[in-house]
């Protein structure tokens, strides 16, 4: 296997990410992570903020504060 390169890596880290890249590219970028220092740790700020993301996503919002939100936009609506 050749290595991409940081360019490649660093262009199409997002894609790697969400898992939306062939398996060619995906195992080139898998590579080239697995030596190159500087690719590696971007890879781990991306990953550890696409996780924090989902997390936050999962998270329900409490249910008095939903009925708040919601009363408050019946009074809008029927004001206007």
């Amino acid at each position: 296997m050749t290595d991409c390169g940081c360019e490649k890596a660093k262009a199409e880290l997002e894609e790697y990410l969400h898992n939306e890249l062939r398996g060619e590219d995906a195992a080139d970028i898998q590579e080239h992570l697995a030596h190159c220092g500087d690719c590696s740790d971007e890879h781990l700020v991306g990953r550890t903020l696409t996780e924090a993301v989902q997390r936050a996503c999962r998270e329900v919002t409490p249910e008095d504060l939903r009925d708040q939100v919601l009363l408050k936009l019946r009074t809008l609506q029927s004001e206007h």
